[in-house]
Formats: structure tokens, sequence, C-alpha cells
């Protein structure tokens, strides 16, 4: 079988573009997601310094602070690599784009199954960071009832 000509790869690269604009946004996602985690470890952290001076009802309070960022902080580590998962998919699956159409080879089933996973990990990850902001939403509200602010 003869090599594609660059005229029968044009419209294989243009098909292409979709999944490259993909990874970007899933790029910024990351972003969003990385600095997320940063910060609750960063918190963690100052928490964890804080504790072995404060006074034994001030323990306990950050002892809860703390499970709570862990799980948070391993919620975020999910959403990441969900996220990571779907980039990873996306490029698979421009490859497999380029060199279906370079080989004349027929796997539609491949992309099509690519791009499944692309979306399922995508929104996956979506629902496990939705689900972070709703814990960190419940983490500030007992932080605020600790110091018995309540009429937020």
């Amino acid at each position: 079988m003869p090599p594609a000509s660059v005229t029968h790869l044009i419209p294989i690269l243009q098909t292409a573009v979709g999944p490259a604009i993909l990874i970007s946004g899933v790029g910024l996602l990351l972003l969003t997601m990385t600095n997320r985690l940063g910060r609750a470890i960063d918190r963690a952290r100052l928490l964890a310094d804080q504790l072995p001076s404060v006074a034994e009802t001030e323990h306990k309070q950050l002892s809860v602070q703390l499970q709570i960022l862990w799980r948070r902080a391993r919620l975020i580590r999910l959403a990441i690599l969900l996220a990571s998962a779907s980039a990873l998919a996306a490029a698979v699956m421009i490859l497999v784009l380029f060199f279906s159409g370079l080989w004349r080879l027929d796997s539609a089933w491949l992309i099509g199954d690519l791009f499944i996973l692309c979306m399922v990990s995508l929104v996956l990850s979506l629902g496990v960071f939705i689900h972070d902001v709703n814990r960190s939403l419940a983490a500030l509200r007992l932080e605020l009832d600790g110091h018995g602010i309540r009429d937020l």
C-alpha cells in the first residue's frame, strides 16, 4: 500500500486540531488543580507546625482540619490523575489519527475508544474536582462554626 500524500494528510491534521485544543484546555484545568493541591499542602504544613505548641482544645480542632486537608489533597490528586489520563488519551488519539491516515489503516474503533476514554476521564476528573470544592466549603463552615461565626 503506498504511503499517503500530503494532500491526504491535511484533513487528518485538521481533524487532530480538536483533540489538541482539548489537551490545551485540560492543561489549564491541571494548572488550577495543581495550584489547589499546593495550597492544601501548604495549609496542612502550617497547621502541622502549629500542632505541638497549641492547647489541648485547639489540638483536636487542628487535627480535624489536618484530616480534612489530607482527604482533600487525595481528592485533588485523583482529579489530577484523571485529567492527566484524559490529556494522555487525547495525545494518543492524535497519534493514532495521524498514523492511521499516513498508513491508511482502519482504526475507527481505537479512535472511538480513545475519545470515550478521554471524555470519561475528563468528566470524572471534573466531578472529583467539584466534590473537592464542596468539601473545602464544608471545612470552612466547620472552621467558622468553631470560631462562633454562624450568620454568613
